[in-house]
C-alpha cells in the first residue's frame, strides 16, 4: 500500500496542461471504445510527471477523462509504488533496500544520505530538493546496490559513490547513470566472458 498525503496538502483542482491534455487523448485512442479503462496507468504517470505527485484531485481528473469511477482509479494508484501520493523533493532517491542489494550494502548507502543530506528515509530536505525513501526490490539485482533517482538508476555503488552522486546532484550536475564502476549491462564486474565479438554482417 503507498503512503498517501495529508489533507493540508492537497490541491482543490487538477487539470492537463494544453500540451498534455493532447497526450492523454493520442494514449486514450489507443484503446478500443469501452476499454479505455487501459489508459490508467500511462495517465497517471503523466499526471505525475506534471504535477510531481498524484493527488487526490489528480486521480479523480484522471478518472473523469476515462469515464471510470474514481476507485478503479485509487486502486490502480495506491499499489504501485512508482506513483507518489504525497509530496516529494526534487530529487526522489529510491533506495533498494531487499536482500540482494542489503547483502552488498545498501545500509552504507542509506548512511551516505543520512550524512550528505541530513535526513532519514521517508524524509525530505527543508529546501525540498531531496526525498530518501527505501523501496523493495529495483529488479536490478545484480548490479547490486541499486538506487533509483528520478527516472535513472545508478548501480554497483558504495558509500563513496552515493556520496559522490548526491553532493554532484546538490550542485546541478547532470550524472551519468547506471554503473559506477564501469560494468557493462549485467556482464560480470570483470567484463564479459563469452560472446566478446561483433559480427561483421547480421545472421549467425
Amino acid at each position: 500500500m503507498n503512503k498517501q498525503s495529508s489533507a493540508s496538502t492537497e490541491p482543490a483542482s487538477f487539470v492537463f496542461t494544453a500540451d498534455n491534455l493532447k497526450k492523454a487523448e493520442v494514449v486514450i485512442a489507443r484503446y478500443p471504445p469501452g476499454k479505455q479503462a487501459g489508459a490508467t496507468m500511462p495517465l497517471l504517470d503523466l499526471a505525475q510527471r506534471q504535477a510531481g505527485w498524484l493527488s487526490r484531485a489528480a486521480v479523480d481528473y484522471v478518472a473523469g477523462l476515462l469515464g471510470v469511477p474514481s476507485m478503479r482509479v485509487y486502486e490502480v494508484a495506491t499499489f504501485y509504488t512508482m506513483y507518489r501520493l504525497y509530496p516529494v523533493g526534487r530529487h526522489h532517491v529510491q533506495v533498494c533496500t531487499n536482500l540482494p542489494c542489503w547483502l552488498r550494502g545498501s545500509d552504507e548507502i542509506v548512511r551516505a544520505c543520512r550524512d550528505v543530506l541530513g535526513i532519514s528515509p521517508g524524509e525530505t530536505t527543508p529546501d525540498d530538493q531531496f526525498t530518501v525513501q527505501e523501496v523493495e526490490c529495483a529488479g536490478a539485482c545484480v548490479n547490486a546496490p541499486v538506487v533509483q533517482i528520478g527516472d535513472d538508476y545508478f548501480e554497483d555503488l558504495d558509500y563513496t559513490a552515493m556520496k559522490a552522486i548526491l553532493e554532484a546532484l546538490g550542485r546541478g550536475e547532470r550524472l551519468k547513470a547506471g554503473s559506477q564502476i564501469g560494468r557493462q549491462c549485467s556482464c560480470p564486474a570483470s567484463g564479459p566472458t563469452t560472446l566478446k565479438s561483433v559480427p561483421v554482417k547480421g545472421g549467425v
